[in-house]
């Protein structure tokens, strides 16, 4: 099923094409490809090139860490997200580590790490549902996380699945016309709400 954007302005294929489906296949993912998913996001950009993002990674090829990270998942999330051949848990560290100050870029910066591993995952035919209904502290205390880190988010990653295995509102959610609010809503020049001319016309 295509889901391509319908772009104002023209944007790169894979920016066009990506888009975040509810239903996944079983088909598993190459663990090749899953490295250069990550190392996609390795090379992300950085405050102070911090790379403050860790992530942790469960697949179906084990079935007892896979239930483990599933059950850090929203109940909402977890009924679609299971059936995903991958799952992650995002995680920020809040500190530089070079002064141990607040890093207030950090979940900037594990945004554009999510960026960078979605746009590689495009590019290989395989598909990011990004997720913040997660169950943090269970996180926490389920890896041990230590202080100064925050779980944040979560990434259900995989092939495109068959819209009739879910249930029909996620598959009117599925089918739905891909949209976005125009430039002149968003990019601004000269005072708060003043359009960009040369930007948004």
């Amino acid at each position: 099923m295509s889901k391509r954007a319908v772009t104002a302005h023209p944007v790169h294929d894979l920016i066009a094409t990506r888009w975040s489906p509810y239903g996944f296949a079983t088909r598993a993912v190459d663990s090749a490809v899953l490295q250069s998913l990550f190392e996609a996001a390795r090379w992300a950009p950085s405050s102070y090139n911090e790379q403050p993002w860790r992530y942790l990674v469960a697949t179906k090829d084990d079935s007892a860490e896979f239930e483990k990270l599933a059950a850090c998942l929203m109940d909402a999330n977890r009924a679609w997200a299971s059936a995903a051949p991958v799952l992650a848990l995002g995680v920020a560290s809040m500190h530089f580590a070079r002064n141990n100050k607040p890093n207030a870029a950090a979940l900037h910066d594990l945004g554009q790490a999510a960026a960078y591993l979605t746009l590689e995952a495009t590019a290989r035919g395989l598909f990011v549902h990004q997720m913040i209904g997660i169950h943090p502290e269970r996180v926490r205390s389920t890896y041990e996380i230590p202080a100064g880190y925050e779980p944040l988010t979560a990434l259900a990653i995989g092939h495109l699945g068959d819209l009739a295995t879910l249930p029909e509102a996620m598959q009117e959610r599925d089918r739905a016309t891909r949209t976005r609010k125009p430039l002149a809503e968003i990019v601004f020049q000269g005072r708060w709400g003043a359009g960009a001319t040369k930007i948004t016309g």
